[in-house]
Protein backbone atom coordinates (compact mmCIF):
# COMPACT_ATOMS: atom_id res chain seq x y z
CA UNK A 1 0.00 0.00 0.00
CA UNK A 2 1.37 3.27 -1.05
CA UNK A 3 2.34 5.92 1.83
CA UNK A 4 0.48 9.04 2.26
CA UNK A 5 2.46 11.82 2.25
CA UNK A 6 2.37 15.31 2.84
CA UNK A 7 0.21 17.50 0.69
CA UNK A 8 2.84 19.51 -2.13
CA UNK A 9 4.11 23.12 -0.12
CA UNK A 10 3.01 21.92 2.74
CA UNK A 11 5.35 20.11 5.07
CA UNK A 12 6.95 18.55 8.49
CA UNK A 13 8.73 21.08 10.87
CA UNK A 14 11.49 19.81 13.35
CA UNK A 15 14.68 19.69 14.25
CA UNK A 16 17.23 22.71 13.56
CA UNK A 17 14.64 24.81 11.59
CA UNK A 18 12.43 24.44 14.51
CA UNK A 19 14.43 25.44 16.66
CA UNK A 20 15.24 28.73 15.00
CA UNK A 21 11.22 29.05 14.51
CA UNK A 22 11.12 29.47 18.43
CA UNK A 23 13.85 31.50 18.79
CA UNK A 24 12.55 34.33 16.05
CA UNK A 25 9.08 34.09 18.07
CA UNK A 26 10.83 34.44 21.47
CA UNK A 27 12.80 37.11 20.31
CA UNK A 28 10.05 38.94 18.44
CA UNK A 29 7.57 38.96 21.34
CA UNK A 30 10.47 39.75 23.67
CA UNK A 31 10.44 43.72 22.02
CA UNK A 32 6.64 43.75 20.90
CA UNK A 33 5.94 43.25 24.42
CA UNK A 34 8.47 45.98 25.53
CA UNK A 35 6.93 48.19 23.57
CA UNK A 36 2.99 47.55 25.16
CA UNK A 37 1.92 45.11 22.00
CA UNK A 38 -0.44 42.71 22.78
CA UNK A 39 -0.90 39.34 21.32
CA UNK A 40 -4.12 37.55 19.60
CA UNK A 41 -5.41 34.60 18.15
CA UNK A 42 -7.07 34.74 14.79
CA UNK A 43 -9.15 31.95 13.26
CA UNK A 44 -7.31 30.50 10.26
CA UNK A 45 -11.00 30.27 8.20
CA UNK A 46 -12.70 33.57 7.36
CA UNK A 47 -15.44 34.54 5.11
CA UNK A 48 -14.10 35.20 1.42
CA UNK A 49 -15.47 38.64 1.53
CA UNK A 50 -13.04 39.47 4.29
CA UNK A 51 -9.96 39.41 1.82
CA UNK A 52 -11.78 40.16 -1.88
CA UNK A 53 -12.87 43.66 0.45
CA UNK A 54 -9.44 44.36 1.79
CA UNK A 55 -6.49 42.78 -0.49
CA UNK A 56 -8.33 43.54 -3.97
CA UNK A 57 -10.19 41.73 -6.35
CA UNK A 58 -7.30 42.68 -8.63
CA UNK A 59 -4.08 40.94 -6.61
CA UNK A 60 -2.93 37.69 -7.23
CA UNK A 61 -3.80 36.42 -4.07
CA UNK A 62 -7.47 36.96 -4.47
CA UNK A 63 -7.37 35.94 -8.29
CA UNK A 64 -5.10 33.55 -7.92
CA UNK A 65 -3.48 32.34 -4.66
CA UNK A 66 -6.20 31.80 -2.21
CA UNK A 67 -7.60 28.16 -0.81
CA UNK A 68 -11.28 28.85 -1.18
CA UNK A 69 -13.82 26.24 -0.59
CA UNK A 70 -17.73 26.13 0.54
CA UNK A 71 -18.48 24.60 3.23
CA UNK A 72 -22.02 22.42 4.18
CA UNK A 73 -24.14 25.38 3.87
CA UNK A 74 -23.19 27.00 1.05
CA UNK A 75 -20.82 29.94 2.19
CA UNK A 76 -17.41 30.59 0.58
CA UNK A 77 -14.70 30.05 3.04
CA UNK A 78 -11.30 30.76 2.44
CA UNK A 79 -7.84 30.31 4.47
CA UNK A 80 -6.25 33.20 5.52
CA UNK A 81 -3.58 33.98 2.86
CA UNK A 82 -2.61 36.95 5.10
CA UNK A 83 -3.26 38.87 8.65
CA UNK A 84 -3.78 42.08 8.49
CA UNK A 85 -7.49 41.51 7.26
CA UNK A 86 -8.38 39.47 10.04
CA UNK A 87 -6.88 41.80 12.17
CA UNK A 88 -8.98 44.60 11.11
CA UNK A 89 -12.17 42.43 11.22
CA UNK A 90 -10.94 41.52 14.87
CA UNK A 91 -10.32 45.55 15.30
CA UNK A 92 -13.86 45.97 14.68
CA UNK A 93 -15.79 43.33 15.54
CA UNK A 94 -14.23 43.72 19.08
CA UNK A 95 -15.16 47.59 19.07
CA UNK A 96 -11.64 48.50 19.76
CA UNK A 97 -12.14 52.12 18.06
CA UNK A 98 -14.68 52.63 20.98
CA UNK A 99 -12.55 51.43 23.92
CA UNK A 100 -8.83 51.73 23.05
CA UNK A 101 -7.70 55.32 21.79
CA UNK A 102 -4.41 53.44 20.26
CA UNK A 103 -4.70 49.49 19.69
CA UNK A 104 -1.45 47.42 19.22
CA UNK A 105 -1.66 43.95 18.13
CA UNK A 106 0.08 41.15 16.81
CA UNK A 107 -0.39 37.38 15.94
CA UNK A 108 1.55 34.48 15.14
CA UNK A 109 0.31 31.67 13.10
CA UNK A 110 0.06 29.79 9.83
CA UNK A 111 -0.87 31.09 6.55
CA UNK A 112 -2.11 29.52 3.48
CA UNK A 113 -1.20 30.59 -0.22
CA UNK A 114 -1.83 28.54 -3.23
CA UNK A 115 1.80 29.41 -4.82
CA UNK A 116 4.86 27.74 -6.56
CA UNK A 117 6.84 26.31 -3.39
CA UNK A 118 10.57 27.76 -3.46
CA UNK A 119 13.36 28.34 -1.78
CA UNK A 120 11.67 29.70 1.71
CA UNK A 121 8.29 29.87 0.16
CA UNK A 122 5.68 27.09 1.02
CA UNK A 123 1.75 27.04 0.66
CA UNK A 124 1.16 26.40 4.12
CA UNK A 125 3.88 29.07 5.53
CA UNK A 126 4.17 30.64 9.48
CA UNK A 127 3.71 34.49 9.49
CA UNK A 128 4.57 37.13 12.27
CA UNK A 129 2.25 39.74 11.98
CA UNK A 130 2.02 43.53 13.96
CA UNK A 131 -0.87 45.90 13.11
CA UNK A 132 -1.35 49.53 14.95
CA UNK A 133 -4.58 51.55 15.01
CA UNK A 134 -5.07 54.56 15.72
CA UNK A 135 -1.67 56.78 15.45
CA UNK A 136 -1.33 58.81 11.86
CA UNK A 137 1.97 59.70 13.22
CA UNK A 138 4.51 58.88 11.02
CA UNK A 139 6.65 58.55 14.00
CA UNK A 140 5.02 54.71 14.49
CA UNK A 141 6.11 54.32 10.97
CA UNK A 142 9.67 54.47 11.93
CA UNK A 143 9.56 53.39 15.16
CA UNK A 144 8.24 49.92 13.99
CA UNK A 145 11.28 49.86 11.38
CA UNK A 146 13.74 50.90 13.98
CA UNK A 147 11.83 47.47 16.33
CA UNK A 148 13.19 45.30 13.16
CA UNK A 149 16.43 46.67 13.33
CA UNK A 150 16.71 45.81 16.88
CA UNK A 151 14.91 42.31 16.30
CA UNK A 152 17.49 41.72 13.35
CA UNK A 153 20.21 42.48 15.50
CA UNK A 154 19.56 40.06 18.46
CA UNK A 155 18.93 36.94 16.09
CA UNK A 156 22.37 38.16 14.34
CA UNK A 157 21.14 39.00 11.14
CA UNK A 158 23.71 41.26 9.23
CA UNK A 159 23.26 41.01 5.60
CA UNK A 160 19.94 42.90 5.27
CA UNK A 161 18.51 46.08 3.96
CA UNK A 162 15.63 48.04 4.43
CA UNK A 163 13.69 49.35 1.25
CA UNK A 164 11.31 52.22 1.89
CA UNK A 165 9.06 54.44 -0.35
CA UNK A 166 5.67 56.06 -0.21
CA UNK A 167 2.83 55.12 -2.59
CA UNK A 168 0.40 58.05 -1.61
CA UNK A 169 -2.85 58.67 -0.98
CA UNK A 170 -5.87 57.86 -3.54
CA UNK A 171 -5.75 61.56 -4.60
CA UNK A 172 -2.10 61.28 -5.57
CA UNK A 173 -2.58 57.75 -7.55
CA UNK A 174 -5.39 59.01 -9.45
CA UNK A 175 -3.58 61.37 -11.04
CA UNK A 176 -0.58 59.36 -11.38
CA UNK A 177 -2.40 56.64 -13.06
CA UNK A 178 -3.28 58.40 -16.15
CA UNK A 179 0.60 59.23 -16.92
CA UNK A 180 1.54 55.71 -16.21
CA UNK A 181 -1.14 53.48 -18.33
CA UNK A 182 -0.21 56.17 -21.38
CA UNK A 183 3.49 54.90 -21.11
CA UNK A 184 2.44 51.30 -20.31
CA UNK A 185 -0.11 51.14 -23.45
CA UNK A 186 2.71 51.88 -26.06
CA UNK A 187 4.24 49.20 -24.54
CA UNK A 188 1.70 46.61 -24.01
CA UNK A 189 2.99 44.13 -26.55
CA UNK A 190 6.07 43.77 -24.49
CA UNK A 191 3.79 42.73 -21.22
CA UNK A 192 2.87 39.39 -19.73
CA UNK A 193 -1.29 38.60 -20.32
CA UNK A 194 -1.25 39.39 -16.28
CA UNK A 195 0.09 42.75 -16.76
CA UNK A 196 -1.98 43.86 -19.88
CA UNK A 197 -5.12 42.70 -17.46
CA UNK A 198 -3.59 44.75 -14.69
CA UNK A 199 -3.05 48.00 -17.12
CA UNK A 200 -6.70 48.42 -17.51
CA UNK A 201 -7.33 47.19 -13.93
CA UNK A 202 -4.71 48.23 -11.86
CA UNK A 203 -1.67 49.39 -13.53
CA UNK A 204 0.17 50.41 -10.28
CA UNK A 205 0.53 46.28 -9.88
CA UNK A 206 2.72 46.07 -12.74
CA UNK A 207 5.72 47.19 -10.46
CA UNK A 208 5.31 43.94 -8.46
CA UNK A 209 5.21 41.88 -11.87
CA UNK A 210 8.44 39.08 -11.64
CA UNK A 211 8.43 38.42 -15.11
CA UNK A 212 11.78 40.04 -16.59
CA UNK A 213 10.33 41.23 -19.63
CA UNK A 214 8.07 42.97 -17.72
CA UNK A 215 10.38 44.46 -14.66
CA UNK A 216 12.89 45.66 -17.99
CA UNK A 217 9.77 47.77 -19.70
CA UNK A 218 9.22 49.31 -15.68
CA UNK A 219 13.16 50.56 -15.30
CA UNK A 220 12.33 53.49 -17.59
CA UNK A 221 8.58 54.68 -16.49
CA UNK A 222 7.42 57.18 -14.84
CA UNK A 223 7.27 56.73 -10.77
CA UNK A 224 4.61 57.43 -8.38
CA UNK A 225 7.37 59.14 -5.72
CA UNK A 226 7.36 62.31 -8.30
CA UNK A 227 4.11 62.56 -8.26
CA UNK A 228 3.25 62.65 -4.54
CA UNK A 229 0.69 65.51 -3.20
CA UNK A 230 2.16 68.07 -0.33
CA UNK A 231 0.64 66.56 2.37
CA UNK A 232 2.16 62.61 1.21
CA UNK A 233 5.16 64.23 0.53
CA UNK A 234 5.75 65.92 4.10
CA UNK A 235 4.58 62.52 5.89
CA UNK A 236 7.56 60.69 3.97
CA UNK A 237 9.84 63.65 4.89
CA UNK A 238 8.50 63.68 8.92
CA UNK A 239 9.03 59.87 8.67
CA UNK A 240 12.59 59.99 7.51
CA UNK A 241 13.50 62.66 9.76
CA UNK A 242 12.42 60.16 12.92
CA UNK A 243 14.20 57.17 10.91
CA UNK A 244 17.40 59.55 11.30
CA UNK A 245 16.94 59.92 14.84
CA UNK A 246 16.88 56.15 15.98
CA UNK A 247 19.96 56.03 13.72
CA UNK A 248 19.58 52.71 11.35
CA UNK A 249 20.19 52.84 7.74
CA UNK A 250 17.10 52.69 5.19
CA UNK A 251 17.57 52.40 1.35
CA UNK A 252 14.06 54.76 -0.61
CA UNK A 253 13.15 52.47 -3.40
CA UNK A 254 11.27 54.38 -5.44
CA UNK A 255 9.73 51.48 -7.59
CA UNK A 256 8.79 49.68 -4.46
CA UNK A 257 5.04 48.54 -4.46
CA UNK A 258 3.39 46.04 -2.14
CA UNK A 259 1.34 43.74 -3.69
CA UNK A 260 -2.24 44.21 -1.59
CA UNK A 261 -4.34 47.18 -2.62
CA UNK A 262 -4.72 48.49 0.58
CA UNK A 263 -1.35 50.17 1.05
CA UNK A 264 -1.05 53.99 1.14
CA UNK A 265 2.04 56.22 1.88
CA UNK A 266 5.09 54.74 3.72
CA UNK A 267 5.72 51.13 2.31
CA UNK A 268 9.11 48.99 2.95
CA UNK A 269 10.46 45.54 2.61
CA UNK A 270 13.56 44.08 4.36
CA UNK A 271 15.36 42.17 1.82
CA UNK A 272 18.69 40.25 1.52
CA UNK A 273 20.53 38.99 -0.76
CA UNK A 274 21.78 35.74 0.83
CA UNK A 275 18.00 34.67 -0.42
CA UNK A 276 18.37 34.84 -3.65
CA UNK A 277 15.94 36.52 -6.33
CA UNK A 278 12.82 36.23 -4.06
CA UNK A 279 14.99 37.84 -1.38
CA UNK A 280 12.18 39.92 0.71
CA UNK A 281 11.49 38.08 4.31
CA UNK A 282 9.67 41.01 5.77
CA UNK A 283 7.40 43.52 4.55
CA UNK A 284 4.67 46.13 5.34
CA UNK A 285 3.13 49.82 5.39
CA UNK A 286 0.39 52.20 6.20
CA UNK A 287 -3.02 51.79 5.66
CA UNK A 288 -5.26 54.69 6.26
CA UNK A 289 -8.12 53.85 4.81
CA UNK A 290 -8.63 49.92 5.58
CA UNK A 291 -10.63 50.16 8.43
CA UNK A 292 -13.06 52.65 7.42
CA UNK A 293 -13.49 50.76 3.84
CA UNK A 294 -13.83 47.29 5.80
CA UNK A 295 -17.20 49.36 7.69
CA UNK A 296 -15.38 50.96 10.79
CA UNK A 297 -14.66 54.51 11.78
CA UNK A 298 -11.75 56.59 9.90
CA UNK A 299 -8.93 55.17 11.75
CA UNK A 300 -5.42 55.32 10.49
CA UNK A 301 -3.01 52.03 10.33
CA UNK A 302 0.54 50.51 10.02
CA UNK A 303 2.28 47.33 10.47
CA UNK A 304 4.11 44.67 9.08
CA UNK A 305 4.77 40.94 8.56
CA UNK A 306 7.78 38.68 9.09
CA UNK A 307 8.05 35.36 7.07
CA UNK A 308 9.30 33.25 9.60
CA UNK A 309 10.47 30.36 7.02
CA UNK A 310 12.64 33.04 5.35
CA UNK A 311 14.15 34.95 7.96
CA UNK A 312 15.34 31.26 10.09
CA UNK A 313 17.07 30.51 6.58
CA UNK A 314 19.62 33.83 7.21
CA UNK A 315 18.91 33.88 11.34
CA UNK A 316 22.19 31.84 13.00
CA UNK A 317 21.72 28.72 15.17
CA UNK A 318 21.68 30.20 18.63
CA UNK A 319 24.75 28.97 20.78
CA UNK A 320 23.61 27.35 23.99
CA UNK A 321 25.79 26.34 26.83
CA UNK A 322 25.90 22.76 26.79
CA UNK A 323 23.49 21.36 29.86
CA UNK A 324 24.51 17.63 30.73
CA UNK A 325 21.77 14.91 30.43
CA UNK A 326 21.45 12.44 32.80
CA UNK A 327 19.57 9.01 32.61
CA UNK A 328 17.76 7.28 35.43
CA UNK A 329 18.19 3.07 35.56
CA UNK A 330 16.90 0.99 38.29
CA UNK A 331 16.41 -2.55 38.61
CA UNK A 332 13.59 -3.61 41.35
CA UNK A 333 10.21 -2.57 42.70
CA UNK A 334 12.16 -0.82 45.18
CA UNK A 335 14.42 1.19 43.28
CA UNK A 336 11.26 2.46 40.98
CA UNK A 337 10.01 3.66 44.12
CA UNK A 338 12.62 6.26 43.70
CA UNK A 339 11.59 7.49 40.18
CA UNK A 340 8.86 9.87 40.83
CA UNK A 341 11.26 11.65 43.79
CA UNK A 342 14.40 11.83 40.67
CA UNK A 343 12.08 13.32 38.40
CA UNK A 344 10.93 15.44 40.34
CA UNK A 345 14.09 17.04 41.94
CA UNK A 346 15.72 17.15 38.34
CA UNK A 347 12.90 18.93 36.58
CA UNK A 348 12.95 21.55 39.64
CA UNK A 349 16.52 21.75 39.36
CA UNK A 350 16.06 22.84 35.35
CA UNK A 351 18.01 18.95 34.31
CA UNK A 352 16.63 16.70 31.75
CA UNK A 353 16.13 13.15 32.87
CA UNK A 354 15.24 10.59 31.31
CA UNK A 355 14.31 6.50 31.83
CA UNK A 356 12.42 3.73 31.11
CA UNK A 357 9.12 2.91 32.25
CA UNK A 358 9.31 -0.81 31.70
CA UNK A 359 12.20 -1.31 34.05
CA UNK A 360 14.35 -3.94 31.62
CA UNK A 361 17.59 -5.39 32.37
CA UNK A 362 20.40 -3.05 33.05
CA UNK A 363 21.67 -3.42 29.72
CA UNK A 364 18.29 -2.78 27.81
CA UNK A 365 18.60 0.39 29.99
CA UNK A 366 21.98 1.18 29.30
CA UNK A 367 21.46 0.74 25.67
CA UNK A 368 18.64 3.22 26.27
CA UNK A 369 20.14 5.55 27.42
CA UNK A 370 23.36 5.82 24.82
CA UNK A 371 20.25 5.62 22.32
CA UNK A 372 19.00 8.89 24.23
CA UNK A 373 22.99 10.81 24.32
CA UNK A 374 22.77 10.79 27.88
CA UNK A 375 25.70 11.93 29.65
CA UNK A 376 25.57 10.31 33.14
CA UNK A 377 23.16 7.57 34.21
CA UNK A 378 22.06 7.05 37.36
CA UNK A 379 22.06 3.08 38.68
CA UNK A 380 20.34 2.11 41.39
CA UNK A 381 19.42 -2.09 42.37
CA UNK A 382 18.53 -3.78 45.62
CA UNK A 383 22.04 -3.46 46.45
CA UNK A 384 22.42 0.01 46.22
CA UNK A 385 19.17 0.59 48.19
CA UNK A 386 20.54 -1.36 51.00
CA UNK A 387 23.61 0.77 51.35
CA UNK A 388 21.95 4.04 50.59
CA UNK A 389 23.88 4.73 47.93
CA UNK A 390 23.73 5.51 43.87
CA UNK A 391 25.96 4.62 40.91
CA UNK A 392 26.86 7.68 38.46
CA UNK A 393 28.47 6.56 35.58
CA UNK A 394 30.09 8.64 33.40
CA UNK A 395 28.96 7.32 29.86
CA UNK A 396 32.19 9.09 28.02
CA UNK A 397 34.95 8.03 30.55
CA UNK A 398 33.08 5.22 31.78
CA UNK A 399 34.27 6.46 35.16
CA UNK A 400 31.84 5.47 38.06
CA UNK A 401 30.45 7.49 41.23
CA UNK A 402 29.05 6.55 44.27
CA UNK A 403 27.02 9.27 45.86
CA UNK A 404 24.48 9.17 48.77
CA UNK A 405 21.02 7.79 47.61
CA UNK A 406 19.25 11.77 48.47
CA UNK A 407 16.66 12.73 46.15
CA UNK A 408 16.77 16.21 47.01
CA UNK A 409 20.89 16.75 46.93
CA UNK A 410 21.78 13.94 43.99
CA UNK A 411 21.16 17.16 41.13
CA UNK A 412 23.63 19.45 42.81
CA UNK A 413 26.31 16.89 43.20
CA UNK A 414 25.57 15.17 39.68
CA UNK A 415 26.31 18.89 38.43
CA UNK A 416 29.22 19.11 40.42
CA UNK A 417 30.72 15.55 39.04
CA UNK A 418 29.80 16.87 35.31
CA UNK A 419 32.31 19.90 35.37
CA UNK A 420 35.04 18.14 37.33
Amino acid sequence: MEKIKTLRGFRDISGEELEKFRRIEAVVRKYLQLLNFTEIELPILEKTELFVRSIGDTTDIVEKEMFTFRDIGGDSLTMRPEATAGMVRAYLQAGMYATERVSKLFTIGPMFRHEKPQKGRFREFRQIDVEVFGIDDPLIDAELLWMIHVILKELRVNNYEIEVNSVGCPGCRESFRKVLVEYFVGKKEMLCDDCVRRLDRNPLRIFDCKNSECIEVSVGSPLLFEYLCGDCRHHFDEFQGHVDSFGFPVKINKRLVRGLDYYTRTVFEVTSNDLGAQKAFMAGGRYDNLVEAMGGPKTPGTGFAIGVERLALITMREQVLTVPTYFFAYLGERAKTYLIPFIKSFVEAGLSLNYSYDGRSLKSQMRYADSRNADFVFILGDDEVDKGIIILRNMKTKVQYELLLDPSTLPREAVKLSVE
